[in-house]
């Protein structure tokens, strides 16, 4: 699975930092970014026949941000 760059983006994080891939974003204001990735052959395998996605987020010490895990663009347009 990698991040992608998709109609809208507007920012990078993570740009001309080594130790990540840099991920493309939509910042839609302070309280909102969107991202899209794409998934391998290998991962939509593993996803059929596991049903499973995970999600790994680093909060360096501070509370965990509320996040929306979907295979859709227009629920997080929906929730804008």
């Amino acid at each position: 699975m990698k991040p992608i760059d998709f109609e809208g983006a507007n920012i990078v994080f993570g740009k001309n930092q080594p130790e990540y891939q840099p991920l493309p974003a939509k910042q839609v204001d302070n309280n909102t970014i969107m991202t899209c990735w794409e998934l391998s052959d290998d991962d939509i395998l593993l996803i059929n026949s596991s049903k499973k996605i995970w999600l790994g987020v680093k909060t360096f010490g501070n509370p965990l941000q509320p996040v929306l895990l979907t295979a859709s663009r227009t629920d997080i347009d929906e929730t804008l």
